[in-house]
């Protein structure tokens, strides 16, 4: 009988030493996972700028006088050589020869702005004629196999915007030509003296140098006006530029013909963009938390056609993305599961329940994915934002299963 009550106590102190064993195991993490996942991967350059129109000309008063009241508004669309503004001469001044001399010397420059206007046009077209020339040879290098398509597409996007700079080296011209035309007019009126006597057979019509859209309206009322003042701006709104400005640090990674997405803020899809040039000179610009930095422009064209071109309008606000490097079938891993690890990264990797710290060779990474090049495979699932309770070889509980 005492052996029998032995073996009982010997039996229930055992349940108890392994139930309170059971209680006091330590309980498994509960973590957030991912899974490890293989796709295109895009590190970009985000950052704010603001649209313009490529070519922006000001029309200026060319003689002084009494300015008529301008009917155009902001919007209005205009043709090459049509009026948009009469000044009224006011009554002729003794010139002296310093005012005349300044009148022959302005006539002498709009002459240089002619000439010079027009080497930049010889020189755009001859651009021209060889960007067409191996954009021939690439299409037919192409059909034959010899280069790629990607090729053949980047020839045919050079013969594109040597077109469209050949374009804006003509309207250049043209502009020249207009203001040379005008200062030789208020010049010879100087030298004639004449008076103008009613405002219709007195007054100067002062022409469009191109066919656009009005911008700005700059001297609306009737009244009078100096030479050279300002009176609208015209330009193509369709023809349509972003400038954005990053930091210098940032700039070095972005090359001419990079892609971009640029992003008005409404429900439409991004806009597609090309930089097109990186200004060689930096400025400094005060943070909104005051500190100074150094940033460059980034001039990005957009590549957009018919009703897209119409979503954007002059000085606008957008929000552009710049692509720096781009992955195809890459391996990815969520930029929330990396952390320092010396002086490379590492990850916890889930393993049949228990998680493993594993170094991993992370090159590049943006705000949302790493790009990994060893480590990780894909399909592996890697915790999401790891706390301090997370060591090597923890348990571990997923909470997405």
């Amino acid at each position: 009988m005492k052996t029998r009550t032995l073996v009982l106590w010997t039996l229930a102190l055992g349940a108890a030493a392994a139930l309170t064993a059971w209680a006091l195991r330590p309980q498994p993490i509960s973590v957030e996972t991912a899974a490890v996942t293989q796709g295109r991967f895009e590190q970009t350059i985000d950052d704010d700028g603001k649209t313009r129109v490529r070519d922006r000309y000001t029309v200026a008063a060319p003689l002084a006088g009494r300015l008529l009241r301008i009917g155009f508004k902001a919007g209005d669309r205009v043709g090459r050589d049509a009026v948009v503004a009469i000044i009224v001469p006011s009554a002729p001044e003794l010139h002296d020869l310093r005012t005349m001399r300044e009148l022959e010397e302005r006539s002498a420059g709009a002459q240089a702005s002619v000439l010079r206007a027009g080497a930049m046009e010889a020189r755009a077209k001859a651009a021209l004629d060889q960007a067409r020339a191996d954009a021939d040879r690439t299409a037919r290098l192409a059909a034959e196999g010899f280069v790629s398509a990607s090729s053949r597409e980047q020839s045919e996007l050079a013969a594109r915007l040597r077109d469209k700079e050949f374009e804006a080296a003509r309207f250049e011209r043209q502009a020249a030509e207009r203001e040379l035309a005008q200062a030789r007019a208020a010049l010879l009126r100087v030298r004639s003296d004449q008076r103008a006597t009613t405002k219709t057979a007195g007054g100067f019509q002062v022409l469009a140098p191109i066919a656009g859209q009005v911008l700005r309206v700059l001297h609306e009322s009737e009244g009078p006006v100096a030479i050279g003042t300002g009176l609208l701006e015209l330009g193509d709104i369709e023809q349509l530029e972003v400038v954005v400005d990053v930091l210098s640090t940032e700039a070095v990674a972005i090359a001419p013909g990079a892609d971009a997405s640029i992003d008005a803020g409404s429900d439409k899809a991004p806009l597609r963009g090309r930089v097109r040039r990186i200004e060689p000179s930096a400025f400094t610009k005060v943070s909104a938390l005051g500190v100074e930095e150094q940033r460059v422009n980034v001039i990005i064209d957009l590549v957009v056609t018919g009703a897209e071109a119409l979503a954007l309008g002059d000085g606008y606000r957008v929000d552009a993305r710049i692509v720096v490097h781009r992955s195809e079938a890459a391996t990815l891993v969520p930029s929330g599961a990396l952390f320092r690890d010396g002086d490379g990264f590492a990850v916890f990797v889930v393993e049949a329940g228990v998680a493993r710290k594993r170094a991993v060779g992370v090159p590049r990474r943006n705000d949302r994915v790493a790009l990994v090049v060893q480590g990780l495979q894909p399909g592996e699932r890697v915790i999401v934002f790891p706390g301090d309770t997370v060591r090597d070889g923890v348990r571990i509980q997923s909470r997405d299963g």
